[in-house]
C-alpha cells in the first residue's frame, strides 16, 4: 500500500471489534483490507491496531473510532469492557495520526446516506422526501437513537440518548408492564423495555403475572445461560413458545411505537432506520404488521407516519462503515 493516504476506521464493541483501512477513492463501502478481533482477548484497542497493522506498509491521515459507549470529549468508556479509549493515546499509537472518536449510534448515521440496495429491507415503502430528516433508532444491547440532517449541500449526523428517556405504554398490557417494571427499577426507560437486555423482562412479567406459563425445559435452558434474550427470541421464532411469542410481540410493538415517536420528534420525512443486532433477526416479524401498527398510532398523526419509509439495515458491518465515512468526511 506503499504511499497511498487511507483511513483506518474502527467499530469497537463490548464483544467484537472490526478495524478496516479505507481510501478515498475506493469509499466507505468497499474496505481496502479488514480484520475482526476478540475484544476481550485484548487489553485494550491499541493492542489490537498493533496486532492489525503488523506487516502492513501504510501511511494513515486519519483514524475514525466509532465506540459502544458514551464520548465525552476525547475519551470514551467502552460499554462492557474494561477499556477506556483516548484519542491523545491512540494518536501516539499510530504515530502522531489525528484521531477522533465517535459514538456507535453517530458511526451508523453517517453510514445512512452511503447504504445500497442489498443493505436494508424496506418494512414500509413510501417515498422519502428529498432532503428530509433521517431517524436511526437501534435495538441491540441496550437502545441507541440518532438522526441526520440535511444542511443544504449533505446529510449531517447527530447523536441521541432517546433511548433512556421515560417508557410511555400504549395500551392496557402496557400500563400493566410499566406498572410491573416500575416496582422493580423505579424509572423505566424506553430501552428498559426495547433492547436486548430488555425482552427477558417481558418475558418475566408474562411469567410473573400469571398471564402465560413457562415450559419447564425453557426454564431449565434460561437458567443455564448468562445471556437470556437469544434462547427466548429463538424459542419463539423456531418454537413457536406461546410465552416467548408473546414476549417477542410485545417489544415489536413497542420498537414500533418508539420509532413512530422518533420520527415525530425529528420530522424524518426522509426515513426511519432500524439498525441493531435484533431487527435483521425478527425481519420477518417486523413484517408481520404489528410494527407498522404501532409505529402509525399516534391520533392525528397516523395519516402523516404511513407516508413514512421505514428500513431495516442488514449490512453487519454498518458501523465499521459509518467510522470509515466520518473519516473520509474529515
Amino acid at each position: 500500500m506503499g504511499e497511498d493516504k487511507m483511513i483506518l476506521a474502527a467499530d469497537i464493541g463490548g464483544t467484537k471489534t472490526v478495524l478496516g483501512i479505507y481510501s478515498q477513492e475506493s469509499g466507505p463501502h468497499k474496505p481496502l483490507l479488514q480484520a475482526k478481533f476478540s475484544s476481550q482477548d485484548y487489553a485494550s484497542l491499541e493492542d489490537i491496531i498493533r496486532e492489525f497493522l503488523t506487516d502492513e506498509d501504510i501511511r494513515l491521515t486519519r483514524a475514525s473510532i466509532g465506540v459502544a459507549g458514551p464520548v465525552v470529549g476525547d475519551r470514551a468508556q467502552v460499554t462492557n469492557l474494561p477499556w477506556v479509549v483516548e484519542s491523545h493515546s491512540l494518536s501516539r499509537a499510530l504515530d502522531g495520526t489525528p484521531v477522533q472518536l465517535l459514538n456507535d449510534l453517530s458511526a451508523i448515521a453517517h453510514a445512512i446516506p452511503f447504504l445500497e440496495k442489498d443493505d436494508i429491507a424496506t418494512i414500509n415503502s413510501a417515498e422519502a422526501t428529498q432532503g428530509g430528516a433521517k431517524a436511526v433508532i437501534a435495538p441491540g444491547t441496550g437502545l441507541g437513537e440518532g438522526f441526520l440532517v440535511w444542511d443544504g449541500t449533505r446529510y449531517r449526523a447527530f447523536p441521541s440518548e432517546g433511548g433512556h428517556a421515560d417508557f410511555a405504554p400504549n395500551n392496557p398490557m402496557q400500563d400493566g408492564l410499566l406498572a410491573y417494571l416500575r416496582r422493580r427499577y423505579g424509572h423505566v426507560s424506553c430501552e428498559r423495555v426495547c433492547s436486548g437486555r430488555g425482552i427477558p423482562d417481558l418475558y418475566a412479567f408474562f411469567k410473573d403475572s400469571g398471564r402465560l406459563s413457562e415450559p419447564e425445559w425453557l426454564r431449565k435452558k434460561l437458567s443455564e445461560v448468562e445471556d437470556q434474550t437469544p434462547v427466548i427470541v429463538n424459542s419463539a421464532i423456531e418454537e413457536g413458545v406461546e410465552i416467548s411469542l408473546a414476549a417477542t410481540d410485545l417489544f415489536i410493538s413497542i420498537l414500533g411505537s418508539e420509532a413512530g415517536n422518533m420520527t415525530l420528534k425529528v420530522l424524518a420525512t426522509g426515513g426511519v432506520y432500524l439498525a441493531g443486532g435484533i431487527p435483521p433477526r425478527i425481519l420477518p416479524q417486523l413484517k408481520g404488521g404489528a410494527f407498522m401498527e404501532s409505529f402509525i398510532h399516534k391520533g392525528r398523526f397516523n395519516d402523516f407516519l404511513t407516508k413514512v419509509p421505514v428500513y431495516v439495515i442488514l449490512n453487519p458491518n454498518v458501523g465499521l462503515m459509518g467510522a470509515a465515512s466520518h473519516g473520509l468526511e474529515l
